[in-house]
């Protein structure tokens, strides 16, 4: 039983070393990645919070709308077009 528990703890430090080289070659491997990943993480909390609070970006674009109408309508125009692109690619997958 010990010879075997001895192979197991072996096997074991092993797996260990090697899951340490993997971390630092994938680490290497993402760093390029990181700041752009992170800004792209942002961008999804951003769309998260508009999401959850429709008051505030309908109160932005009534004051938008208010004070720049010729913006707003371009900004509506311009919105309505990617919902439809969007809605158009949600169908497709």
């Amino acid at each position: 039983m010990s010879a075997k528990l001895a192979a197991l703890q072996e096997r074991q430090h092993q797996l260990q070393v090697q899951a340490g080289r993997e971390r630092k070659a994938f680490a290497a491997n993402f760093e390029p990645w990181e700041k752009p990943l992170s800004w792209a993480d942002k961008g999804v909390d951003a769309y998260h919070f508009l999401k959850s609070n429709p008051l505030l970006w309908t109160s932005a674009f009534a004051a938008l709308a208010h004070y720049k109408p010729k913006l707003a309508s371009k900004v509506l125009a311009v919105g309505w077009g990617v919902m439809k692109l969007l809605r158009g690619t949600k169908k497709l997958l």
